[in-house]
């Protein structure tokens, strides 16, 4: 590739696309985080879990049906990076969208599992106790817990990943890189309870993540970085 050839490029639609997906799933994620903190269903028990998601049907279905929604927009989000020249013509690893896409799927699943308990949850009687819960339930409760963190942990391993990669670039994304591989790290702790305190700030960090590099992808800054470093690297 020639010095001409990187500075002439065209605006990357798929890149800008991604930004915008990315972003978008950023304010999805907010819902969803809200639905779920105003239903108050993290509770130690199955049954009291229940109970709450019963009487806050809504809210809890409102974040279920966010979180699926962030899903599908991470996994479409993965697609379009992974169309980039900066994938394609291997300046990146599709890794990292591969790892996207996977906790996408994930996530999905986990929202789809809670909308499954807010449309199921039994109905709690005029003294707040609740029904003996049907049994397929507490299966479904487990898989939407089980595959919420697996997705989040993935898009940890994206970010770890992808600081490698923004590091070598430079500029910008350079000064980002150790905050990805941080952040990335931390969301790893998802896996621990004793770190269930820290759980709320490391997503507000991968929040602020996808907010940060979603902009810049659709601005076409991360564009503009690897441009500038196919430049200096050609004859």
């Amino acid at each position: 590739m020639t010095s001409m050839d990187s500075t002439a490029r065209s605006p990357d639609a798929a890149a800008r696309t991604a930004g915008l997906l990315l972003l978008a799933t950023a304010i999805v994620t907010i819902v969803a985080v809200v639905g779920r903190v105003a239903a108050d269903a993290d509770q130690d028990t199955f049954e009291s879990s229940m109970t709450y998601i019963a009487v806050n049907s809504g809210l809890y279905g409102i974040g279920g049906a966010a979180r699926a929604v962030s899903g599908v927009t991470l996994i479409v989000g993965a697609w379009f990076l992974m169309r980039t020249w900066i994938i394609s013509e291997r300046f990146a690893t599709p890794l990292v969208p591969a790892l996207f896409v996977l906790s996408g799927l994930f996530t999905l699943a986990s929202g789809i599992g809670a909308v499954v308990l807010a449309l199921f949850a039994p109905e709690v009687s005029s003294t707040s106790i609740l029904a003996k819960p049907d049994e397929w339930l507490e299966p479904v409760a487990n898989a939407r817990w089980l595959t919420g963190k697996i997705g989040f942990a993935a898009a940890g391993l994206a970010l770890i990943i992808a600081a490698r990669y923004q590091w070598m670039v430079g500029g910008t994304l350079r000064r980002i890189a150790p905050v990805s591989a941080i952040i990335g790290l931390a969301m790893q702790f998802i896996w621990i309870d004793a770190a269930t305190i820290m759980h709320p700030i490391i997503g507000t960090a991968f929040f602020l993540w996808l907010l940060a590099i979603g902009f810049m992808l659709a601005s076409g800054r991360v564009e503009r970085h690897f441009v500038a470093m196919t430049s200096e690297g050609s004859p």
